[in-house]
């Protein structure tokens, strides 16, 4: 699948977020027959799965707003996947980052959103 230019964007500056925030990157864009995760990172003891929603500055919705209950719920599908394949412990979380990229391709605004939604 090819993603347009303004997701990968947003992924990348998600991914630049985290790691100045002292994130440990362990995969971008893990695919299990479930769906996609954009990014999974570690901060202490704890798993964090991060949805992306990167739009132009312009959006008049909220990027997080596209994070609804099916989409989470193919999110924690794929998380108990690779928990279970990499046999990860400790405590998972699911964060959503929004992304506003502007017309050059700049970032206009992240807005990190922790523990956005809580596994059922």
């Amino acid at each position: 699948m090819i993603k347009n230019k303004t997701g990968v964007r947003g992924e990348i500056y998600t991914s630049r977020y985290l790691r100045d925030n002292k994130y440990e990157i362990l995969s971008t864009n893990y695919i299990s027959s479930f769906g996609e995760i954009d990014i999974i990172a570690r901060k202490g003891d704890t798993i964090h799965f991060v949805e992306v929603k990167a739009r132009d500055e312009d959006t008049l919705t909220r990027p997080a707003d596209a994070v609804d209950d099916y989409k989470q719920n193919r999110i924690m599908l794929t998380a108990n996947n690779f928990v279970t394949r990499y046999k990860i412990e400790g405590a998972c979380v699911f964060d959503v980052s929004e992304v506003y990229i502007g017309k050059d391709g700049s970032l206009v605004k992240l807005n990190y959103i922790p523990n956005a939604f809580e596994e059922n």
